[in-house]
């Protein structure tokens, strides 16, 4: 396996003042404490959210850390749009019939998107676009965030509350960034609340799902239909070839038995035009750090 920034990595980074992270590396009160005993100042992360650094352990220690917010939002939008349509009419499924030469279409019913309502939890940029998208499918769009969108609002969808935007979604996708007041956010609760046979899409971050109130849903068939390109327990999986290896999580594993499930590999970001950008704003926000001591894409911690 690639190595990866953890407690037993940090040393590599010893007077280097600046490290770059993904989404996967471990930033932890511990990591942190040994970057800057060793030199380290600034962490530049090349993604837009940064639930896994130690926000207050950095902010004692001096750390300055600086993001990418908008690498493509277009890109992961898309995404999940894809994979609400490859759910929906089992694209991949009827690939791999084909492949064997089945063309029984037995089990590939989908629905018309036009005039479903989609659920959208979180309405940043990510979240506005796949809105935006998704009214151009004839598709009614219910919102929920806890700081509106006044143009969304008026032009794409509607704000309810979280409840209500459950209750009514036949599809549900999560756009929101990982925070500690909204971890499981989609819990057993939430799931019970949800319409039966909803289709859940999460193109976020894995800890926004219980995974195991996930599998009872799926079990009880209150969620007919589920995309992950993310996971929560992620970290020694994801990005990785385990093809020759045996998985260990057994809970991943259980997903991967339904036949109404897509996993993908944290891939939503991964076009061209995306990888372009965050390594032009990475290393811009460097040089703004250095030459001028402050940037646009600053991580403010409070």
């Amino acid at each position: 396996m690639t190595p990866r920034l953890d407690e037993q990595t940090v040393n590599l980074a010893q007077g280097f003042p600046a490290i770059c992270v993904f989404v996967n590396d471990v930033v932890n009160q511990n990591v942190l404490q040994s970057l800057a005993e060793n030199g380290t100042n600034l962490i530049a992360l090349r993604c837009a959210g940064y639930d896994n650094v130690d926000l207050e352990t950095a902010k004692e220690l001096g750390i300055t850390l600086v993001r990418v917010p908008a690498y493509s939002p277009y890109a992961v939008a898309e995404y999940a749009i894809a994979l609400m349509l490859t759910l929906n009419r089992q694209i991949h499924r009827a690939s791999y019939r084909v492949r064997e030469g089945n063309f029984s279409l037995n089990g590939l019913l989908g629905f018309d998107l036009h005039s479903r309502t989609i659920g959208i939890i979180g309405t940043g940029k990510i979240g506005r676009i796949t809105g935006e998208i998704l009214r151009g499918f004839g598709c009614q769009i219910l919102a929920y965030d806890p700081y509106p969108n006044k143009e969304f609002g008026e032009k794409y969808g509607k704000y309810v509350a979280f409840e209500e935007l459950l209750a009514q979604s036949d599809i549900i996708s999560l756009h929101c960034p990982l925070t500690n007041d909204n971890y499981h956010l989609i819990d057993e609760n939430a799931i019970s609340q949800m319409k039966p046979g909803v289709m859940l899409i999460n193109t976020s971050r894995g800890g926004l799902i219980d995974t195991k109130a996930i599998i009872k849903g799926l079990k009880s068939k209150r969620i007919g239909h589920l995309a992950l390109d993310v996971y929560e327990r992620e970290d020694n999986i994801f990005f990785e070839d385990l093809s020759g290896e045996i998985i260990q999580d057994d809970i991943f594993q259980r997903l991967l038995t339904f036949p109404n499930v897509i996993i993908t590999g944290h891939q939503a970001f991964f076009t061209s035009n995306a990888l372009e950008n965050i390594a032009e704003t990475t290393l811009s926000n460097i040089t703004n750090i250095e030459q001028n001591h402050t940037c646009n894409n600053q991580v403010i911690i409070q």
